[in-house]
């Protein structure tokens, strides 16, 4: 399978497109997404992804987070193989985030 890359983007502009509508996905596991997760973010671990991406709206843009950007580099990739076209990654993860001062939330809502 060739994998497609998705563009890296700042995390002021990942807040600002979460403003305009998209659906920010963390896909790192429940128990790090409890310790600390960007406002708003939807949990989706990429162990379950594979099972799960249909949940995921194709008519709406995608901003994948994780820890670093690492994993979520690679969800982003997965779903553009799944025929998602807007889906971008956000550079530097949940920390680049909270090191921004962007809003974060604890728990697992």
């Amino acid at each position: 399978m060739t994998q497609t890359s998705i563009p890296d983007i700042p995390p002021a502009e990942g807040h600002q497109r979460v403003q305009q509508g998209a659906l920010l996905v963390d896909v790192r596991e429940p128990n790090e997404y409890a310790e600390l997760h960007a406002e708003g973010a939807r949990l989706l671990p990429l162990s379950e992804l594979e099972s799960r991406f249909g949940e995921l709206p194709k008519d709406r843009p995608l901003v994948m987070i994780c820890r670093s950007g690492a994993r979520s580099a690679r969800a982003g990739e997965y779903l553009r193989a799944q025929g998602y076209s807007d889906v971008v990654n956000l550079a530097g993860g949940t920390m680049a985030w909270a090191e921004a001062g962007l809003p974060t939330e604890q728990g697992d809502q």
